[in-house]
């Protein structure tokens, strides 16, 4: 085929998952089941954080941010997702599709962005409480939620920049929802700039947050040890067992998706593992920290006993 032809349609059609009528709105109710309880939890988390004073804290403004990330990232796949396991005809729009992508790789991005800021909070609240408070300020955190994003988006921003400079020769998006290896999958011309610096993106972000966050609680794990104090040592495994398990969820979803996508022979367990990449980090990050930190449990157990008095 001619490396110069350009596919004449705006309109793009996703694969999708192929199911049979029997397992076909089982599965559409169960992602319907998890976006809901997705929408709860965040939403949930978000407002008592928000209403309740004494949680204005770094940690718990870090939180938003990833519950805030959570909640973009996969509002902007579910609905799209479950409209196409129930359709027959999965057509999307070319800057439909641009702009799934864009989010979706923003969520991976700010996911690990957000998580190593919030390591650097534990490290200075466990080494360094007596400063806590200087080093840690409103302005601080801020500076560091707008630098998470804007990182995130700049990086991201290239990635998908590189993309649609392609012409197209196809218009099948042989994935569940757009990305940007699907995307520039569509093009027959030479991709090895796209290869290159999508490989650039990946080795950045995991490098970054796995050697920053090894580093940290490595500081963290030496400091506890020297120190030889029951209460630090109880304080760093409540407030860091929570950060660390989210973060091994996002890593090894993400590593999954990674993998299966140089495995085009198992092209559904790519499907589901880049469906499982965006869902179980988003549906367990409230959990997890919710059941981890103390004040944000009891405020959530107040809420809901004054809910239910007044019932």
């Amino acid at each position: 085929m001619d490396n110069n032809m350009s596919f004449p349609s705006h309109i793009l059609q996703i694969q999708g998952f192929e199911f049979s009528q029997t397992f076909m709105y089982p599965f559409f109710f169960s992602m319907l089941f998890v976006y809901l309880s997705l929408l709860v939890s965040n939403i949930g988390v978000l407002v008592v954080i928000i209403k309740e004073r004494n949680l204005h804290q770094p940690m718990y403004i870090l939180f938003c941010n990833l519950s805030v990330n959570d909640l973009i990232g996969n509002t902007v796949l579910l609905p799209r997702l479950m409209a196409d396991i129930v359709s027959t005809e999965r057509f999307i729009t070319y800057s439909q599709c641009v702009t799934q992508a864009f989010f979706s790789h923003m969520f991976g991005s700010a996911s690990h962005m957000i998580l190593i800021i919030m390591a650097f909070d534990r490290y200075v609240a466990i080494c360094y409480p007596l400063r806590y408070t200087s080093i840690m300020t409103t302005k601080t955190v801020v500076t560091l939620s707008v630098s998470a994003w804007g990182s995130s988006l700049v990086l991201v921003s290239v990635l998908l920049g590189l993309t649609i400079r392609l012409s197209r020769c196809s218009s099948i998006i042989r994935n569940v929802y757009c990305d940007n290896a699907s995307l520039f999958k569509l093009s027959c011309e030479n991709v090895s700039i796209n290869n290159i610096y999508g490989l650039f993106f990946t080795v950045l972000l995991f490098t970054s947050s796995m050697g920053s966050i090894a580093v940290t609680y490595f500081r963290i794990a030496v400091i506890c040890w020297t120190k030889k104090s029951k209460e630090l040592n109880n304080r760093a495994l409540q407030t860091c067992a929570s950060h660390l398990v989210v973060y091994l969820i996002m890593l090894w979803s993400g590593f999954l998706t990674i993998i299966l996508h140089r495995f085009p022979d198992y092209p559904y367990l790519r499907k589901l593992a880049s469906v499982l990449f965006h869902v179980v980090p988003a549906h367990f990050n409230p959990i997890i920290y919710g059941m981890q930190t103390k004040s944000l449990r009891q405020k959530i157990i107040q809420i809901l006993c004054r809910k239910v008095t007044h019932s």
